[in-house]
């Protein structure tokens, strides 16, 4: 009886021993470890967003990142204005608004002295800062507003000012203003100019013009970071402190900066030409709780990390694909220049081997720092594999050179992590040797039998 075995088994042997049969293996499985390589970086991002929220939690309990806002002089004022009686004869009222203006001169100059919380394997970085504020308020040029002086209600005047978070003030702020020794009084009211913040009533009726000059001192605390707000017509800020890796932030950067291991030093000075802000209006207390206007005229300084190992962790994942396919590809051409069969399932054990690898990498960087870890994880993981080559192998000098190509692929990567600029080009450039070494080796074989 003649059967089809013979047929059968000829097609088993050319699976077995065909070229192109085992890198489609290869290429599939690439493809499938792409599915824990997701998980992994699903894990990674878990762990950043854990270390967000012990940062907010600390931030809450410390206090959160700080924004100066102010001072603004508020000047009520009578309006009169015309309604209709019961009668339905045309008759007026006085009402009451306000006039604001912002001041002609800003001034402020903080000083940080920072610290790290730690709260379990995370950090926080938190500061106590003395902010001094002074400056002057000019007259209001109250034409141009439709008004008249004998409106305005100098006795009822009041300065506003604010700082983001009230928890993170240490005392009650004293201000000399017009002459006068004041005390601010917090105002809870979303209604108000900058909504929850402090007030202190001014009487300006002595006062010519309603000019005059303003100074006080916030001995307030807050965590990563500090920003003022671009009020006066001309604003000036001192910022120093003793962090050592700040990062300016906001519309406007620094005209002059310091940086060095004891801390830093910067300075803004900016004109109200390209200010969101009118340098007086009537009658619109939501003018400074626009989020827009607000985001164009904050600036300040971050307090960066100087090691942020989620970030590095996740980017080097990123590359995972890139390592796994080039280290299979590497394994191959092994395979197939020493004419020794390795099984499907040994690749399958060594792409594991490779996942593992970020998860090594994540949980040491929260130990002891990223570079370290990398290091830590990459040899273990080299050391792994190789070894796992010279017993597939039974040959020393084969399982050394595939561990030397395996330290070049992950030294390759983390220099590329560490040069973010030029991460595209040498990356690039790496690629398209790796392209020319493969079309060199792959010239000479056989793709349909070894």
């Amino acid at each position: 009886m003649i059967t089809d075995e013979p047929q059968k088994r000829g097609q088993m042997d050319w699976l077995k021993e065909s070229v192109t049969a085992k890198l489609v293996f290869i290429g599939i499985l690439v493809v499938v470890l792409l599915i824990p390589s997701s998980l992994v970086d699903n894990l990674i991002t878990e762990r950043a967003s854990r270390q967000d929220e012990m940062m907010q939690d600390v931030s809450n309990k410390w206090s959160g990142s700080q924004i100066i806002k102010g001072p603004v002089l508020i000047i009520p004022y009578k309006n009169q204005v015309k309604y209709i009686n019961t009668d339905n004869k045309e008759s007026t009222k006085d009402e009451i608004e306000n006039l604001y203006i912002l001041p002609d001169n800003l001034h402020i100059k903080a000083g940080l002295t920072t610290q790290i919380l730690h709260r379990g394997i995370f950090d926080v970085a938190v500061y106590n800062s003395l902010v001094k504020v002074s400056g002057n308020f000019s007259k209001a040029d109250l034409s141009s507003l439709s008004l008249t002086p004998d409106q305005l209600l100098l006795n009822k005047a009041r300065i506003v000012f604010s700082i983001s978070d009230l928890k993170g003030l240490k005392n009650n702020p004293v201000i000399k203003a017009a002459g006068q020794t004041l005390t601010a009084e917090p105002v809870f009211d979303n209604t108000s100019l900058f909504g929850s913040g402090l007030q202190t009533a001014v009487d300006l009726s002595n006062i010519k013009d309603a000019e005059f000059n303003f100074e006080y001192a916030l001995d307030l605390k807050g965590s990563q970071g500090l920003s003022f707000l671009h009020l006066g017509k001309t604003t000036d800020v001192e910022a120093s402190g003793t962090w050592s890796s700040p990062s300016f932030d906001g519309r406007y950067l620094p005209d002059d900066r310091k940086i060095d291991s004891k801390g830093f030093t910067a300075h803004w000075r900016m004109l109200y030409y390209n200010r969101p802000f009118p340098q007086q209006w009537i009658n619109n207390d939501k003018l400074l709780s626009n989020d827009k206007k607000l985001g164009d005229a904050v600036f300040g300084i971050k307090l960066r990390l100087p090691v942020d190992q989620y970030q590095k962790t996740t980017r080097t994942s990123k590359y995972a694909l890139l390592i796994i396919a080039l280290t299979f590809i590497s394994l191959f051409l092994t395979e197939v220049i020493r004419k020794q069969r390795i099984h499907i399932f040994n690749y399958i054990l060594i792409g594991v081997a490779m996942i593992i690898y970020y998860s090594l990498l994540l949980s040491f960087s929260e130990q002891i720092g990223y570079n370290w870890a990398y290091l830590v994880a990459s040899v273990s993981t080299i050391a792994l594999v190789a070894v796992f080559i010279a017993s597939l192998l039974k040959n020393k000098m084969a399982a050394l050179l595939f561990a030397f190509i395996l330290a070049v692929f992950y030294t390759f990567i983390f220099v590329i992590i560490q040069l973010e600029d030029l991460a595209l080009m040498i990356g690039s450039i790496a690629l398209f040797i790796i392209v020319g070494i493969l079309m060199y080796f792959s010239r000479k074989i056989n793709w349909d039998r070894h």
